[in-house]
């Protein structure tokens, strides 16, 4: 591979994985903004939501953790968090409709439980909040490491 080839490479992998944040984030602030302001017709079957209960704090979660995603902020540790809440909601919720995540409805969960991991492990990119403060503090714990090397090039 040619120098130019390899930037490339990297700038394509840097824009997949943006896309990949945002969209996700997307997702999830939509999820939670159903859930807290109604969006989109509101809780299925016109229910209310009591803001501390499950649905109400998976719904802060959803909205506030979304919109951290989309931005970059705090990935790492919102993430983790998101993963985790994705993982209950599929050992509480799906898993006991079925054994398989396609007989019991619950793909969209385990795929946010994976996608949500990765970005635990990823961190923000080259192209986020964190990587911005990083480079205006030198130090913060929810940027890559090696995002700034990305950013410099």
């Amino acid at each position: 591979m040619t120098l130019i080839s390899q930037n490339n490479n990297k700038l394509l992998k840097e824009i997949a994985y943006f896309l990949l944040r945002v969209v996700t984030g997307l997702l999830f602030l939509q999820a939670g903004g159903l859930k807290l302001f109604s969006w989109f017709g509101g809780m299925p079957g016109g229910l209310k939501l009591e803001l501390l209960s499950q649905v109400g704090v998976g719904g802060i979660l959803e909205f506030f953790g979304g919109l951290a995603s989309m931005l970059g902020l705090f990935t790492r540790p919102v993430a983790f968090i998101l993963s985790g809440e994705m993982a209950v909601a599929y050992w509480q919720f799906h898993a006991p409709g079925g054994t398989w995540p396609i007989v019991n409805h619950g793909e969209p969960a385990v795929l946010f439980c994976f996608i949500f991991l990765y970005m635990a492990a990823q961190g923000g990119g080259a192209w986020s909040l964190d990587v911005l403060i990083k480079s205006r503090s030198g130090k913060f714990f929810g940027a890559t490491g090696n995002a700034m090397a990305v950013l410099n090039t």
